[in-house]
């Protein structure tokens, strides 16, 4: 016996795509279509006043892609669930969905019985992501674990902070009253721990893990 159906909206701004999923959907006695949408201000729109139980939504999308979407209904505190299928599995795309709230990510070359019972799982309130989705969330997770553990003296910030300003070991040097051996000795020290053999490559890595504004 088939509970009371989910209710879904599929957005996809590629209108051959889009019927697919709206077909498998139709198909389904335990989802119910309320609407099918080509941009993300129309999901946005259609999400606010019909407020489906899952939104399925592609990540580019005209207008708004599909993280302002998500965003904007965590903003808006609406109670749809975001499932995402879409060609860009990059991993930090796919982290950021995440973050974001999003309930289930696949990839388009899911069949359509994979999406749909993706669908039904978020409605349900589970999670659904791809299986190499997951490998690159796992990817992700550990890279930003590895850059959070980097801890830095307040010496060696100093240092990396005068180094992004252009300044040389002697100057370096002569403002923070140490010999230009021993800010040499701090340089070595803080292209160990970021992984790096430069001065230009130590202040980009710094940047790209946070740590320099």
């Amino acid at each position: 016996m088939v509970g009371p159906r989910i209710a879904v909206l599929v957005a996809d701004d590629h209108p051959v795509y889009r019927e697919g999923i709206v077909r498998a959907v139709k198909e389904r006695p335990d989802l119910e279509l309320v609407a099918e949408v080509a941009t993300g201000r129309e999901a946005l729109d259609a999400i606010a006043e019909l407020r489906p139980h899952v939104a399925v939504l592609d990540m580019k999308m005209p207008d708004l892609d599909g993280r302002h979407v998500l965003g904007a209904i965590g903003r808006d505190e609406l109670p749809t669930r975001v499932l995402f299928v879409s060609a860009y599995v990059d991993s930090e795309i796919v982290y950021a969905a995440i973050g974001g709230g999003a309930r289930g990510y696949l990839s388009k070359d899911a069949t359509r019985q994979q999406i749909c019972d993706a669908v039904a799982a978020v409605g349900r309130g589970d999670t659904v992501f791809a299986a190499q989705v997951q490998t690159g969330i796992a990817r992700e997770i550990q890279l930003r674990s590895a850059d959070a553990g980097v801890l830095l003296t307040p010496r060696e910030r100093e240092i990396l902070e005068l180094t992004a300003q252009g300044f040389l070991a002697p100057d370096i040097g002569r403002r923070l009253y140490l010999s230009p051996a021993t800010v040499k000795t701090h340089l070595q020290r803080l292209y160990g721990k970021l992984g790096v053999s430069d001065r230009a490559a130590a202040v980009a890595e710094a940047m790209r893990r946070g740590l320099l504004e």
